[in-house]
């Protein structure tokens, strides 16, 4: 079982949140309300719909993380699964989406970053490569 594939599973299972087709036509979405706020598009990277105020506030703290890929212009937020650490980031990161989401908020057309982010494989997932030899796109 893959890392998203894991963290799918244990999302289904949140009250608040229904699966479904990604509006974007690819993978799996989890849906809170009229919301998307969950994308899988691989076994490795989540697209996570954050609100404008929750950018805002996190966006500093969330470009410190290697997991996370922020798109300037875009409310998505992608998070790249490497470890059981990145899950766990993953299942922080939805709950607070799903907190912000609940505010009343104006109706977008935003889409999700799934072929706007370009992930460089980490060194472990290379023959003979080791975690934490390979940097990472994304701005940093």
């Amino acid at each position: 079982m893959t890392l998203a594939e894991r963290a799918l599973e244990r999302l289904r299972v949140w009250p608040d949140l229904r699966t479904g087709q990604a509006s974007c036509g690819t993978g799996s979405a989890l849906r809170a309300g009229r919301s998307e706020i969950v994308h899988f598009h691989s076994a490795h990277d989540v697209d996570l719909h954050l609100t404008d105020r929750a950018l805002d506030r996190f966006a500093a703290d969330l470009s410190e993380s290697t997991a996370i890929r922020l798109v300037p212009g875009s409310r998505w937020v992608t998070v790249h699964l490497d470890c059981d650490t990145d899950v766990d980031l993953l299942m922080s990161l939805v709950s607070m989406a799903l907190k912000a989401h609940q505010a009343p908020q104006a109706e977008t057309a935003d889409v999700c970053n799934f072929h706007r982010v370009t992930v460089i494989p980490s060194a472990s997932a290379r023959p003979g490569g080791g975690r934490g030899s390979s940097p990472r796109t994304g701005g940093r």
